[in-house]
């Protein structure tokens, strides 16, 4: 599953980076690749600074499984099976055809808007410490929550994987450099970091383990549903409302959309002020599907 996914998210992302025409009709030179050469295809190669490209334009939830050993091996096989079907397309003379012109020319307007607007709302959207501690002080029964506990984990699909990587812990390994290389779970990008949880997050046996030991402590094997876990506890903290400072980030992450939304409206009630625009409404009516004139809008959706 995680093999296919990764597969069209490249694939959309190949799209991109295909060779476009220049002005004067021929085909634009191949930018210099940066990086060292990790696999060369036909010729052809691939670079780390095309894999780190890669590995950039994948969604936020697919990165920590795609620096895995093993999700960079699915990416990059990915990469070269792409690069094989491109080689192959090209031959044929697929990338000459005009319906791939016209949508490399949508592609690029697309790409352009996004890194206009991109640009235009970071530049303007600004969150003072006023507004959150604002919003804090006035939902502060929001941030409460009961005890809670952080943890790290280990997690392998075999008894004996868990058995070695124990036996180095207690050698004296690092806890978050073993988990980065060896645990197959999304949180093995953070060093196998589980956040802040409560009871009842875990799976029973997991839970179990976590609350009968010491901040600092490593566990032994855990076995559950999932593999087989090494738990490191991080940290314990009882029930009560969360700091200020504790919740900030979570405070701006929902208070951002809005304002982000707000930054937009504004930009595209200024850029249509003085553009000249005219709209045959009979085209748009024989369109069809138009949206009844007297319907609301659809509301914004609320931070949460």
């Amino acid at each position: 599953m995680i093999f296919r996914t990764l597969v069209i998210a490249a694939s959309v992302a190949a799209l991109a980076g295909c060779g476009g025409k220049t002005e004067t009709g021929s085909t634009s030179a191949p930018a210099k690749k940066a990086g060292q050469v990790i696999a060369e295809v036909n010729g052809d190669s691939i670079t780390t600074g095309d894999f780190q490209r890669e590995l950039e334009n994948l969604p936020p939830y697919l990165k920590p499984m795609a620096e895995t050993p093993e999700g960079k091996k699915e990416l990059l096989d990915t990469m070269v099976v792409r690069e094989l079907i491109l080689q192959q397309a090209r031959k044929d003379g697929i990338d000459k055809s005009p319906e791939v012109a016209a949508k490399l020319e949508e592609l690029k307007k697309r790409v352009i808007v996004d890194a206009f607007l991109k640009k235009k709302v970071e530049e303007q959207v600004n969150i003072s410490d006023d507004e959150l501690k604002k919003f804090y002080d006035e939902n502060k029964d929001k941030f409460k929550t009961g005890d809670q506990i952080r943890a790290s984990h280990i997690l392998v699909r075999t008894e004996k994987e868990a058995q070695d990587i124990l036996a180095q812990l207690k050698a004296g390994a690092n806890f978050e450099e073993l988990a980065k290389k060896k645990s197959i779970d999304s949180a093995a990008a953070k060093g196998g970091d589980l956040g802040w949880f409560s009871k009842g997050a875990m799976v029973p046996e997991f839970e179990k383990a976590v609350m009968g030991m010491k901040d600092g402590q490593i566990s032994g094997i855990v076995k559950t549903k999932f593999g087989y876990h090494i738990i490191k506890k991080t940290g314990t903290r009882k029930a009560g409302v969360r700091s200020f400072d504790e919740v900030k980030e979570q405070i701006k992450a929902a208070l951002l959309p809005a304002k982000q939304q707000e930054v937009f409206q504004k930009l595209k009630d200024d850029i249509k002020k003085n553009a000249k625009i005219t709209i045959n409404e009979d085209v748009l009516k024989s369109l069809g599907g138009a949206q009844d004139a007297g319907a609301p809008p659809a509301a914004a959706p609320e931070a949460k």
